[in-house]
């Protein structure tokens, strides 16, 4: 057969598998033939072949891309997407045949056709067929039950506490990986999903305190007199309180800052902010990965008797402290909230793990003792649109240093690829997921009343 020849049957037997995925009767089968009995000239093609013959179907399966599939997001209040329509290409280049749910975007600014002029398929289900899923939100337990068994997801799996959802995905032998797992090393940091949803909260976190702040921020000097700027105190200056720091500065409140790392305190004055420091011992405030480390009961009352008269001069307070896998240390006690002035504000950041302040409720605004506290959950998804930006290019950056040649290609022993690795040919790979089942396990055993 000539080259013209091969290539029309080529055409033709793509066709025919296209038609028989849909469940269409194959026009490859020869008039009067039966798949089932072997006259089909599919059948035919799907032989082996003699060394040197064109590739049969089986052996060219190899070549066709593997889908990706980026779902819409279920949690009630996410409106960001994993992926969005300028990274579609880069990730179509690199092998993959990529497909967004209908109006997974949406939320976030995206409509279907952005996606479509990229390149990628908008498909009513993307967990169908889907060899590799992006997700911002965990996959809930019903969703799990619909990935193919065996695939790969990437994405925020909340490993500290999603212990059902663990087990789900290892009985499924899905491979999947926690972008909150990302280790802190210099190759990972265009893969830092956690730092870029913090970037946000940050930013947003200002803004909902000016909102409700009886008082402008900036100084103003008019014909009806002079008006003193807001003061702000932030708690934590990693990546949220930095954030906060610059926003609040570039709005015009006079802003200090407060970490148990000393070692931050030349960024917190780079931007203008006043470092606090408290004569507490911190030296072994820091883990290996640069986080906050848990400190003792002590350590926290102490903490707090030095911070109140910190506070109490403040309008605005931002706490940001967050000690993976624990609940959020308290910063601020009830009577610390009722020194402070009237109308001021404190926005809690760590409100998803229990709050920095006793008196924080979790996704709600309540005042106390004159002070509006408001206790943000999933803050990031307020900006959708800028934050599904930032996270889809660390989850697509992770993506991109799993693939080789199109495929998947886990070198297990590198820390990058295993960092993040929570599940993997139904075991249960990670530690830190581990630990979360066993606790689970240990609270199941108790004796109930």
């Amino acid at each position: 057969m000539g080259v013209l020849g091969r290539a029309t049957t080529t055409a033709r037997l793509d066709r025919a598998r296209e038609g028989e995925a849909r469940g269409e009767r194959s026009s490859m089968v020869e008039p009067g033939g039966d798949r089932a009995k072997g006259g089909g000239l599919l059948d035919l093609l799907d032989r082996p072949t003699l060394p040197g013959a064109p590739p049969t179907i089986e052996s060219r399966a190899h070549l066709s891309p593997m889908i990706l599939g980026i779902p819409k997001e279920t949690r009630s209040g996410e409106q960001r997407v994993a992926l969005v329509p300028d990274l579609v290409p880069k990730l179509a280049k690199a092998g993959l045949d990529v497909t967004v749910e209908s109006e997974a975007g949406t939320g976030a600014g995206f409509r279907d056709s952005a996606y479509e002029e990229k390149g990628a398929r908008i498909v009513p289900d993307a967990f169908a067929g889907a060899v590799i899923l992006l997700k911002v939100q965990p996959p809930t337990v019903p969703e799990i039950g619909r990935i193919r068994e065996g695939a790969t997801i990437i994405g925020f799996l909340q490993p500290y506490s999603s212990a059902a959802e663990i087990r789900a995905l290892a009985a499924r032998r899905i491979t999947a990986f926690a972008m909150e797992l990302m280790p802190r090393i210099t190759r990972a940091q265009p893969m830092d999903a956690l730092s870029a949803m913090s970037t946000a909260a940050g930013y947003k976190a200002v803004l909902l305190a000016a909102t409700r702040l009886p008082k402008f921020f900036p100084l103003l000097m008019t014909a009806a007199g002079t008006v003193t700027p807001a003061r702000v105190f932030i708690i934590g200056a990693g990546v949220a309180g930095l954030q906060a720091i610059g926003t609040a500065r570039r709005l015009g409140a006079v802003v200090e800052a407060y970490d148990t790392r000393p070692a931050v305190k030349e960024q917190v004055e780079s931007l203008g902010a006043r470092f606090v420091e408290l004569a507490l011992e911190t030296k072994d405030a820091e883990d290996r990965g640069g986080y906050a480390k848990a400190q003792s009961e002590e350590f926290y009352r102490r903490q707090q008797e030095m911070m109140a008269r910190w506070l109490a001069g403040a309008d605005v307070i931002i706490t940001t402290a967050l000690v993976p896998g624990k609940r959020a240390p308290i910063l601020i006690s009830e009577e610390m909230v009722r020194a402070l002035r009237p109308g001021s504000v404190i926005v809690d950041l760590a409100a998803d793990q229990g709050g920095n302040c006793v008196l924080t409720e979790p996704g709600r605004e309540v005042v106390r003792h004159g002070v509006t506290l408001l206790g943000p959950t999933n803050i990031a998804s307020t900006l959708p649109f800028h934050a599904s930006q930032m996270y889809a290019r660390t989850v697509a950056s992770y993506l991109l240093h799993l693939l080789k040649d199109g495929k998947l290609d886990l070198d297990l022993g590198d820390e990058l690829t295993r960092g993040p690795l929570v599940t993997h040919e139904g075991t249960i790979d990670h530690e830190v997921a581990r630990a979360t089942l066993a606790a689970e396990t240990v609270e199941e055993e108790k004796p109930r009343p």
